[in-house]
């Protein structure tokens, strides 16, 4: 929350100083360089804060873990799963985040078998969605004599960091306790009291009652552990589906679903398949710079536009 009131004054301060040169360019004071790279400075920080914006799902502000696969191909497509780790390690570098390599199987000839690594941030799983499916590469190959043009894949997918520890919220709000009187032998046994309770919670309909003892204070505290025990396991459950949905999503990646295509032979490309993003700059891509797929790609799942149909924040 610190770091969000502290960004909001930044831009504050910044469209000020804007608004002053503005002031300044008026009067025939020559702000023109100034002025260009304040307003550079201020669309860059607000297309940072626009995705930051399109990130609501309940794990986007995780960590990541992701794993990368070669496809068939051998050393060609082992190499180009290397050049996908350096990718996104570069890119990890670029936005601050700790890279922590997991697991490596490296190749016999050249490139990797497979890699897990993390990425620790805020928001690294959120971003790092975009990368998952198939990635193609178009190149010559550096292990051909012959200098033939090869494809190769590779598939990325990402998982969030979910912490162990489970947290059970229980908000008195959310309980209805009713008490009544608890059956029992007749007799002496008979209790006079409204000593047992009953608890509803209602946002998910779980009922627990105790009536055992004689103190509607203990009834309450044991049914009250019954609820967090069974409140505990639901979540379990639903975590357990999560991890489901996500391994169902792995099976369904094959190599005739490739999201982005690497082009560096005949001509230079990278081109998102899904938001229809192209960039000529395919060094700059591999350095990194994933950026402007992974915003476009935002774009895309929230809205349903493509990358040539978002709206330009000023250059």
């Amino acid at each position: 929350m610190e770091e969000d009131i502290a960004e909001d004054q930044e831009i504050a301060r910044a469209l000020s100083d804007l608004e002053t040169l503005i002031e300044l360019g008026r009067e025939g004071e020559d702000v023109g360089a100034d002025l260009r790279q304040e307003m550079r400075s201020l669309s860059t920080r607000l297309q940072e804060l626009e995705t930051r914006m399109l990130l609501s799902g309940e794990n986007d502000h995780r960590s990541a873990i992701v794993t990368i696969h070669p496809g068939a191909g051998g050393t060609e497509s082992q190499d180009w799963a290397e050049m996908l780790l350096r990718m996104y390690l570069r890119w990890a570098e670029r936005k601050g985040f700790e890279a922590v390599i997991t697991d490596r199987l490296d190749g016999e000839v050249a490139g990797i078998k497979s890699v897990t690594f993390e990425i620790n941030g805020e928001y690294a799983y959120g971003l790092l969605q975009s990368e998952i499916g198939v990635h193609r590469l178009v190149r010559i190959s550096p292990f051909d004599a012959n200098a033939r043009r090869h494809t190769s894949f590779a598939s990325v997918f990402v998982y969030p960091q979910v912490d162990e520890e489970i947290k059970i919220e229980i908000r008195p709000e959310d309980l209805r306790i009713d008490t009544f009187r608890a059956s029992g032998h007749g007799g002496q046994h008979v209790n006079r009291t409204d000593s047992a309770v009953r608890i509803v919670h209602l946002p998910t309909g779980i009922t627990v009652q105790c009536q055992n003892e004689r103190s509607q204070h203990k009834n309450r505290e044991m049914a009250m552990k019954q609820l967090r025990a069974r409140l505990y396991e639901l979540e379990l459950a639903k975590r357990r589906e999560e991890e489901r949905k996500l391994e169902e999503s792995k099976a369904d990646i094959d190599f005739g679903s490739q999201i982005r295509s690497y082009v560096l032979a005949p001509y230079r490309m990278v081109k998102d398949l899904r938001t229809r993003l192209a960039v000529g700059d395919v060094d700059r891509v591999l350095d990194g710079d994933l950026d402007p797929f992974m915003r476009a790609y935002l774009v895309w799942r929230k809205t349903g536009k493509l990358a040539g149909e978002d709206r330009d924040l000023p250059d």
